[in-house]
């Protein structure tokens, strides 16, 4: 749920470290900070807030971080600057400046920075303490540093992993030591860490964009693995200590994806995005003949896939509703049953799944830890397990048996927007290709559908060239509402559970989203003439009925505000606001109709003021539970 980054090389790290950490402050941003090592011992500065807050706080501070934080060395004064840098989202310990990273032991000699949970922190801090370390931050992070200092005998690499035998949790973190410069040591346990190879130089971090600038070149830290990191390059082991070969790998990505490109927000630039986004994930895989095509699935065979009972899908938050939109299409196309859980919760149900179900685990990230979680029982007890992810290299797609990659690219707002699209269309694509697998769809029916889901990205560019003038103007009507609910039926509830969760997140109004249907049985008592209501009323089955629904909320006196496929006159009749996308094949159009929702809750959250990039108290990566 944190950000970290870590350099060794020629060059001054403080700059790189900050650099390095306003990439990664999507991942957490309560609290930050860098320690460098100066001569014999190491300098660190820590602050509350943002980036911002901690370089005001490095340049007041004196020696070697304050006066040269800001620029670049020519003469660097050795050959192996050494540095760690830490942005922080609080689990344990509340937001204040001695909880933030790096922590250190209580000689001040080791420095490390973590993500994720230390299990047992107590056990381990309480036999520290009898042997005479000083703790001081609430955090269950701190252990790790005395824990290194009460194994290190002059040898870094062997302190982290005597230190690593006894930790238990899901964490990664990175050590460095003030008697051994130019040494980085790292080890991860299902949290993401991975290597950035300079010429000379070498850089860690949790994401690829803290160093993006630098180098293109990285190599992939798996789960249990310990990685010693000096100039001249890097050595991996085992937690025994065995050494393994890692190759280097070149990306793609350029730094322009990780700027603004001229919009006034990130979540903006991503929004605009999405026709790209949706474009580059159906890519070649609808572009042949009739047929979907997903490339080698490995171990999830054609067979395995005609052969299936039950799709189980594990995911959360967001993930969570694109496999809901995913139900719909694959029970409609395929005739397969599909269950979607909640991962959080699947991992301990004890749940009935085996070897004639499919698994899928939804994650943008491909390591968030209930999902992971919930990947693993499914694979314990037999399932096959495909992992939907925007990130190649992420856990999720070295544990899953397959991968079927989302292409957003980078997402920086911690809101997601292109990525859930593309994940929806992922599903989609799946739907389809069990559908002809299967022989569930007649063939004009499959080809007439797939060619409706090319279409999808030049439908979305038309949307989104619009100036949105009507969707600013129902925002400045209802942005002071103190509650919003969202209703919706059959493939439109994900929809209106999506655009909650947007509205939620950004703007800090109090939502809530419901099957129309349900809405007799509770929900209908919170109504009044002050209550907003956003209504999925896109082309469905069931449009019938939901225009039966907005006709109840509307003799409450509630104000309706209804998302409608373009040229449906109906709809107006019975709502206060209409807002229309085009017209597509109506499985396809809750992709469409989520957008104008991400943007409504987008303009409200401005009307407000509000940080739509950092809300509050989210981060972009979930790694603990």
């Amino acid at each position: 749920m944190c950000g970290i980054v870590g350099y060794v090389g020629p060059r001054e790290p403080g700059p790189l470290l900050l650099a390095g950490l306003e990439k990664l402050e999507y991942r957490g941003y309560d609290s930050a900070g860098i320690s460098v090592l100066d001569g014999d011992r190491i300098d660190a500065v820590r602050a509350v807030g943002n980036l911002a807050a901690l370089r005001s706080a490095v340049l007041a501070s004196p020696g070697r971080l304050g006066s040269r934080a800001g620029v670049a060395l020519a003469e660097p004064e050795s050959s192996a600057s050494t540095g760690i840098g830490h942005t922080r989202w609080a689990t344990h310990g509340p937001v204040t400046e001695e909880n933030a990273h790096p922590h250190f032991d209580t000689s001040d000699r080791v420095h490390i920075v973590v993500n994720g949970i230390v299990e047992n922190y107590l056990e381990l801090k309480q036999r520290l303490i009898g042997d005479g370390a000083v703790f001081t931050s609430e955090t269950d992070a701190e252990v790790i540093a005395h824990l290194l200092a009460d194994h290190y005998h002059g040898d870094l690499v062997k302190a982290v992993r005597a230190a690593y035998a006894e930790l238990r949790g899901h964490y990664a973190f990175v050590a460095m030591s003030a008697d051994e410069p130019g040494l980085l040591v790292g080890a991860r346990k299902d949290c993401p860490l991975i290597i950035g190879r300079g010429d000379g130089e070498q850089f860690i971090a949790s994401a690829i964009p803290a160093f993006l600038r630098e180098t293109q070149c990285v190599q992939f830290i798996e789960n249990d693995e310990i990685v010693v990191v000096r100039p001249a390059g890097t050595e991996f082991l085992t937690a025994s200590g065995r050494r393994l070969e890692r190759e280097v790998v070149e990306i793609d990505w350029d730094t322009e994806t990780a700027e603004k490109q001229g919009y006034e927000t990130f979540m903006l630039k991503e929004i605009h995005e999405q026709a790209d986004a949706v474009a580059e994930t159906i890519g070649e895989r609808a572009a042949h003949g009739v047929g979907i095509d997903l490339g080698d699935l490995g171990a999830i065979t054609d067979e395995l896939l005609r052969r299936i009972r039950r799709v189980v899908v594990v995911a959360c938050g967001t993930s969570y509703h694109a496999g809901l939109i995913g139900r719909y299409a694959i029970e409609e196309w395929s005739r397969v049953p599909v269950d979607v859980e909640i991962a959080s919760e699947y991992r301990y149900r004890n749940p009935v799944v085996g070897p004639e179900d499919l698994v899928i685990g939804i994650s943008q990230s491909g390591e968030t830890a209930d999902t992971l979680a919930a990947m693993r029982t499914a694979a314990a007890r037999g399932a096959a397990v495909l992992a939907i992810t925007n990130i190649m290299g992420s856990q999720a797609t070295r544990e899953a048996d397959a991968v079927l990659y989302t292409r957003a690219g980078l997402e920086i707002g911690v809101a997601a927007t292109k990525t859930f699209v593309s994940q929806v269309v992922a599903m989609y694509l799946l739907a389809l290709r069990l559908a002809e697998l299967r022989g569930t769809l007649a063939h004009d029916a499959l080809a007439d559908t797939i060619a409706s889901l090319r279409h999808l990205p030049q439908l979305i560019s038309e949307m989104l060239e619009d100036g949105g003038d009507d969707l600013k103007r129902i925002a400045r009507q209802h942005h002071r509402a103190d509650f919003f609910l969202y209703l919706g039926r059959h493939v439109g509830v994900p929809v209106a559970l999506e655009g909650a969760l947007k509205l939620k997140e950004i703007s800090y109004i109090a939502t809530d989203a419901y099957a129309a249907g349900e809405m007799k049985h509770g929900p209908i008592a919170l109504l009044d003439d002050s209550t907003p209501v956003v209504v999925t009323a896109t082309d469905s089955p069931v449009l019938e009925k939901v225009i039966s629904n907005i006709q109840e909320v509307r003799a409450r006196k509630a104000k309706v505000i209804a998302v409608a496929s373009a040229g449906d006159e109906r709809i107006a009749e019975h709502a206060d606001d209409v807002i229309t996308v085009p017209r597509t094949h109506w499985m396809l159009a809750p992709l469409l109709a989520v957008i104008p929702l991400q943007l409504l809750a987008y303009h409200i959250a401005r009307e407000r003021g509000l940080n739509v990039d950092q809300p509050r108290n989210l981060a972009k990566t979930v790694t603990v539970e």
